[in-house]
């Protein structure tokens, strides 16, 4: 008698979903279906179109090691060829057929009696699943800020990750509140044909220069494989940079301050670029346009904070009015809201965001005691300072799929985490996270409580080695 086939649901369409999707179809699992609340697939490479979008992971570790793209352009590949990428894997791989568009999962919780998770849309329809994997990813939920007037603006305004392509920039005032990663990307390209841009700053970066240029086809086609290997082995020690007073530390810190002290001659622009806090604390950002595009006469930095947005414009402290025609709201992402945006209710009646109330954490990354079936991509402490997230993806892909097979071979319907082994593996992650250079400073990987919950401490090996072997016993197989 055959074990039972189980039905798998994937929230998502991303690199997690669509990479999660693959490793279970090509281990023969056939009822695997993804529900996307858009019309299209992507993710992040769809929502995000803003001038100049694009990745800061060389673009040779960009791709899956199953599906290694020879196509790329350029050593850091823009959002365009990205999200055509991911459209060739999901063609390739026969996605398409399984991705239900238009399918916002708003709610999902465990019937044990049936031993399933029921899974509810925005449109009220449900469906059902032996398995729900999670794929929404930490960055996917824009976060607009909450500056008294920020309706009474009465001209345009709008997240970087919703950019409004209809309103044409050239010659207008325009206002970029933030200056993180997707700012040093998209104000360049705004500062071109805009007559005048401000952008606020609440903390300056670190940034270095960005070894970006053309990818000729030749070399793509036949050095990739070696170039990807040679890339990974750099970034791994890229990822030792982020370790406090190591070589390497110093070596990237001596770079970014060279970066700035070349591009900027201002003495008063130059200080106001000039970050107070450890290298690696806050993201490191790569770019070669941003410092020059800042040192322009039609670009300002302004420093002092925000009191209101008025209806012409953007009101500082100091009782300055930057008038602008423009706001782009350069502000992130709900990063410490894991799955928020979905009602979860595991045995009990448990609510995910209960148990995450202090900040979200999972063993390894995948799984919440209390939460049979329930598996997580892309989840609390995967996140990376260097590096390419769509290794640790494959990593946690492979050990699910092994879960699966498991529970398959001795025929258990229900799984999950044992929560001792949740918690000594939880336990032993903060203190590394809390001798890291993330615990130096305020940033968007720690939640209120202090809890850093968005990245690995570290390379990503350690996690491959961590998730390579399933250990069977920090499991309650049922």
């Amino acid at each position: 008698m055959s074990a039972p086939t189980p039905s798998i649901g994937i929230i998502g369409s991303g690199f997690g979903a669509l990479g999660t999707a693959v490793e279970l179809l090509e281990a023969g699992y056939e009822d695997v279906r993804l529900w996307e609340r858009a019309d299209a697939l992507g993710g992040v490479w769809r929502d995000n179109t803003y001038p100049g979008a694009g990745c800061d992971v060389p673009s040779p570790l960009y791709s899956f090691s199953f599906a290694v793209n020879r196509r790329w352009s350029r050593r850091y590949a823009r959002q365009p060829e990205i999200l055509a990428y991911l459209e060739r894997v999901a063609d390739e791989y026969a996605l398409r057929r399984r991705i239900r568009f238009g399918h916002e999962v708003v709610a999902a919780a465990w019937d044990a009696d049936a031993g399933e998770w029921e899974v509810r849309f925005a449109s009220g329809d449900t469906d059902r699943v032996t398995v729900l994997i999670s794929a929404v990813g930490q960055l996917s939920d824009p976060v607009m800020p909450s500056i008294p007037g920020i309706g009474d603006f009465t001209g345009t305004q709008f997240h970087s990750a919703q950019w409004d392509h209809s309103v044409d920039l050239a010659g207008k005032r325009v206002a970029s509140i933030g200056s993180g990663a997707s700012a040093v990307q998209y104000v360049p390209r705004v500062a071109d044909v805009a007559s005048r841009v401000v952008m606020f700053q609440r903390t300056p970066n670190h940034i270095i220069p960005k070894p970006d240029g053309p990818l000729p086809r030749p070399w793509a086609r036949t050095m990739m494989g070696p170039e990807r290997l040679g890339t990974w082995l750099l970034s791994e020690q890229f990822a030792r940079g982020l370790t406090p007073g190591t070589l390497m530390a110093k070596f990237i810190d001596r770079l970014a301050r060279m970066n700035l002290h070349r591009a900027i001659e201002d003495p008063e622009l130059r200080r106001k670029l000039t970050p107070t806090y450890p290298i690696g604390c806050k993201r490191i950002l790569f770019s070669n346009e941003f410092y020059p595009t800042l040192a322009k006469d039609h670009v300002d930095v302004v420093t002092d904070s925000i009191e209101r947005i008025t209806p012409t414009g953007v009101r500082t402290v100091d009782g300055t009015e930057h008038e602008v025609d423009v706001i782009v709201h350069g502000t992130g992402f709900a990063s410490q809201d894991f799955l928020s945006s979905i009602e979860v209710v595991g045995e009990g009646g448990t609510r995910l965001a209960d148990v995450w109330e202090d900040g979200a954490h999972a063993y390894l990354g995948m799984y919440v005691p209390g939460f049979p079936n329930l598996f997580v991509s892309y989840g609390p402490n995967t996140n990376l300072g260097g590096g390419s997230i769509i290794y640790m993806l494959e990593a946690q892909a492979r050990h699910m799929r092994q879960v699966l097979d498991r529970m398959g071979a001795g025929r258990w319907t229900r799984v999950q985490v044992r929560p001792d082994a949740e918690r000594r593996f939880d336990e032993d992650l903060q203190a590394q996270l809390q001798d890291s250079v993330w615990a130096r400073c305020d940033n968007w990987y720690t939640h209120p409580s202090g809890r850093i919950t968005s990245n690995w401490p570290g390379a990503t090996k350690p996690f491959e080695r961590a998730t390579r072997d399933l250990v069977a016993e920090d499991f309650a197989w049922t």
